[in-house]
């Protein structure tokens, strides 16, 4: 399996296209994308209890990433006749009601382009020893460029507050030239980015505070960031 496995991602690639079918019809990923932020999320397959758990708690958040402008789609491998009886589950357990697309990639052609799996463990597979996919999740600006890359294994489920989390620093720091600490949450201050020289952060950030020379922290109200 490894040898037709693609080049590895990594932030700054551009994501790679592909044409696919999903729960609401065919897509082509490009045009997807259009010019929305998107999150794109893998699971090993359907009917899985962690896998239940996530797409319900991405499903009752999606309001909050299409107010950032960022488009939700999952991915598993299965059928889409597969995922539609799952996503019936999903929404009678977590109450919710799913509607973003789910992938259905039964023969893993985007998983493998998108290296949405596990290298070492060899019990990850289907019947036939075909590995699964773990839980990976990738953002895309509308550049179609990666720009956050998470895998986390079979076992864990993920945290979907810390993806947002993850926008929010994405959007906010492209929007106004800065960068975010360790645990920062809308609201908090951020870090005036590298490449912007003092006499310049005194017209942007009138209040910014030198703590290093290369440490600079400035008041961002949760208003200016994406989450507004």
């Amino acid at each position: 399996m490894a040898e037709q496995r693609a080049e590895p991602l990594r932030l700054g690639s551009i994501a790679p296209n592909f044409d696919a079918e999903t729960t609401n019809g065919p897509i082509n990923f490009h045009e997807f994308i259009g010019d929305n932020w998107v999150v794109l999320f893998s699971h090993p397959e359907d009917y899985t209890p962690v896998c239940t758990t996530e797409l319900g708690a991405f499903a009752k958040l999606e309001p909050e990433f299409t107010k950032r402008g960022v488009k939700l789609i999952g991915l598993s491998a299965n059928t889409i006749d597969s995922h539609a009886g799952w996503i019936k589950d999903i929404d009678e357990i977590s109450g919710s009601k799913l509607s973003f697309p789910i992938i259905g990639d039964k023969d893993r052609k985007v998983a493998y382009l998108y290296d949405m799996l596990d290298y070492q463990d060899t019990t990850n597979v289907d019947s036939k020893g075909i590995a699964f996919t773990i839980r990976s999740v990738f953002i895309i600006d509308p550049k179609k460029t990666i720009r956050l890359i998470l895998s986390y294994p079979a076992s864990t489920g993920r945290n979907t507050a810390e993806v947002l989390r993850v926008v929010d620093s994405l959007q906010t720091g492209d929007k106004h030239r800065v960068t975010t600490p360790i645990n920062w949450v809308p609201g908090d201050d951020v870090i005036v980015h590298p490449s912007v020289k003092n006499e310049e952060a005194k017209t942007l950030f009138p209040d910014f505070k030198i703590v290093k020379p290369y440490l600079r922290f400035t008041p961002l109200p949760k208003e200016k960031t994406s989450a507004a």
